[in-house]
């Protein structure tokens, strides 16, 4: 099924690599246009460039921190200059995090807050304000399967993809109660071959492995198996779909 998102207005953070790419590509294929935002503007102007290649115009490059309100209010109003309004926010920054609690340094907590949850938060707020002007709507905003399973090693990450998981839930009730016909929903993934998740599989030679034995499904994640399920939950097939989780973990959950 071609176009399924045909005529939308994409707004995708964390889009200069990862989850954010195959989100960015996959949306604009099937009939999006796309702002790529990220804090790496030359990793965003690289994705920008290479869907312009084939669809000429569907796609801009913005910078954004998206720990930044006044950021974020900037980001939007390029946002929608360019693409005329805006009706899907794919809230995907973020940065991990792997230390027990004793070991876990404030800073270091307030960081991975700041970037996985505050930022959520931010996103959410300023843009409402304008997919309210192009209905239907769609929030999706990357979790993790760390925001419904816990880790000994991992509780700022776990404490800010839960935020992300309950707070979603928030939103879709408030667009509800407000009569919008905005959906807000959470997408969490397991182990996904993306560059942070690269990067540590290079440490051992038999990392990829074992993380593989972890997934029923006996295999890590690829960018589209999430992008996938983001196009589904940004296009109208899922106008009935808010306050919803939507697990992409091979099966860990069920165990």
């Amino acid at each position: 099924m071609a176009g399924r998102v045909d005529g939308k207005m994409a707004m995708v953070t964390g889009g200069a690599s990862g989850l954010g790419t195959a989100t960015c590509k996959l949306l604009v294929a099937e009939g999006a246009k796309v702002v790529v935002a990220d804090i790496n503007l030359k990793g965003a102007q690289d994705v920008a460039d290479a869907i312009n290649k084939d669809a000429p115009g569907s796609a801009k490059a913005i910078e954004l921190d998206v720990t930044s309100e006044s950021g974020w209010q900037t980001a939007l109003d390029e946002a929608v200059a360019f693409m005329g309004g805006l009706n899907i926010l794919v809230n995907n920054a973020g940065i991990g995090g792997s230390a027990p609690v004793e070991d876990e340094t404030f800073e270091n907590w307030k960081k991975i807050q700041s970037v996985d949850l505050d930022s959520v938060f931010l996103g959410c707020k300023y843009a409402l304000g304008h997919m309210k002007a192009h209905q239907p709507g769609s929030i999706v905003n990357i979790s993790s399967i760390a925001g419904l399973i816990a880790g000994h090693n991992m509780g700022a990450y776990n404490a800010a993809k839960a935020g992300v998981w309950l707070f979603s839930k928030s939103v879709a009730l408030h667009c509800a109660k407000r009569g919008y016909d905005i959906r807000s929903n959470s997408v969490h993934p397991t182990f996904i071959r993306t560059p942070i998740l690269e990067s540590l599989l290079a440490r051992a030679e038999d990392a990829e492995t074992k993380l593989a034995k972890q997934v029923p499904l006996g295999r890590i994640g690829e960018p589209d198996d999430v992008a996938y399920a983001v196009l589904y939950l940004a296009s109208d097939e899922s106008r009935f779909v808010t306050g919803s989780e939507l697990k992409i973990d091979g099966g860990i959950s069920a165990m």
